[in-house]
């Protein structure tokens, strides 16, 4: 029988079809109003948490690429934040793990949701970030830089992209493609947009783009655009971290497009008490859930305690920077980018447990614990000791 030729346009149509055919089809969704982003957080625990990347990777990409992928620490480690009592985890993803691979990419982002679930903890994504080494690479990453802060992170995207608008959306598959296929997990508590967009990073300051901030407002706008596209039912937010809010005529236009563009607020402080009060209650005019996204540096008084009990007390999330001592080396201060360290500083900078999980103080253990319910719990014991990690730091 012979079979008479398609068109070829009707044939493009017709695979077109095809291929799109279980696509699930989604509606762009706008902000979310006050009232369903309360609603949304009246069905979640405290929202309390940190930052958490394994202490055996330096950066996100050690963390995500498959070659020094190590759920077996994942699951450890997330396993001392249940025994906190902590709700959630603050993430950092990245785009070039997805460009290079994005099946194994959502794959391992799947795990870790899975491993973060079987410890009763959700996860916010934070999908870009500005601060650290403006030049990432995939591949093996350089070793810790001795006793420096950060000494590995990377920015997410790379210079080379955030210095040319014409080039910015080349990340739209990732946000989308990310975004998109947890949109509807419940695992995922929130989105969070674009870390510290303008952030000058004076440890880099000599790489930075001089409209660095000019760039990224570029870059946020359209990001926020991208995300609620794919309509995912979690929030989106990308938090302030710099200057004061309470007067909404002197915002910046960062953080105007930040405050505005956010389903619910989320924001930066390593302050003591009184600084974490004023950043609060210069929000309080959003009448939206507030979380406040990294805060904790002991040595400029952002501590435990008192300050995570007034965001308890305020029904504000916390997520403090660091977990485990380890290859992101963040025990040190930012200014061991340009001041020496030689050996474990007095006081810790960031991180709560070291590798062996031996609270760095147990007082403050037991204070979080007091302020989750946790306090009944047993002490942790230590796990069989592994060859530390050199830590590394970073300056802001």
């Amino acid at each position: 029988m012979i079979m008479k030729r398609i068109p070829f346009v009707a044939l493009l149509i017709f695979l077109f079809g095809c291929s799109t055919v279980h696509r699930e089809a989604v509606a762009p969704r706008g902000k979310w109003t006050t009232e369903k982003a309360n609603a949304w957080y009246a069905t979640k625990p405290w929202l309390v948490g940190c930052n958490f990347i394994p202490s055996t990777a330096i950066n996100e990409l050690e963390m995500w690429q498959a070659e020094t992928w190590d759920p077996k620490t994942i699951d450890r480690e997330l396993g001392w934040a249940e025994g906190l009592g902590f709700t959630s985890v603050r993430v950092f993803l990245h785009n070039l793990p997805w460009e290079q691979d994005s099946k194994g990419f959502l794959k391992r982002i799947d795990q870790f949701l899975e491993i973060a679930h079987k410890h009763h903890i959700g996860v916010m994504f934070a999908m870009l970030d500005s601060c650290w080494d403006p030049f990432p690479k995939l591949g093996k990453q350089h070793e810790p830089v001795p006793h420096v802060h950060n000494s590995g992170w990377v920015q997410i995207p790379g210079k080379d992209i955030l210095m040319n608008p014409a080039r910015h959306d080349e990340l739209k598959p990732y946000i989308q493609g990310v975004i998109g296929h947890f949109r509807n997990d419940p695992r995922v508590d929130c989105w969070d947009i674009f870390n510290e967009p303008d952030n000058m990073n004076n440890s880099y300051k000599q790489f930075e783009l001089p409209n660095k901030p000019d760039m990224a407002l570029l870059l946020i706008k359209k990001a926020f655009v991208w995300a609620r596209e794919v309509n995912p039912s979690q929030p989106i937010t990308s938090g302030p971290w710099l200057g004061r809010w309470d007067d909404p005529a002197k915002l910046s236009p960062m953080v105007t497009v930040q405050l505005e563009e956010s389903d619910v607020i989320s924001f930066h402080s390593y302050q003591n008490l009184e600084g974490a009060k004023k950043a609060v209650e210069s929000l309080k005019r959003y009448h939206r859930p507030m979380l406040c996204t990294e805060y904790m540096a002991r040595p400029v008084g952002s501590t435990f305690n008192p300050v995570l009990g007034y965001f308890k007390q305020e029904h504000v999330a916390g997520y403090n920077w660091g977990f485990v001592s380890g290859k992101s080396q963040t025990i040190y201060p930012w200014d061991s980018w340009t001041k020496k360290y030689t050996g474990e500083p007095p006081l810790w900078f960031h991180d709560i447990f070291r590798a062996d999980g031996t609270p760095y103080k147990k007082e403050e253990v037991d204070y979080i614990r007091s302020l989750t319910g946790k306090s009944s719990q047993p002490v942790f014991g230590k796990i069989e000791p592994k060859q530390a990690a050199v830590e590394l730091v970073t300056v802001e």
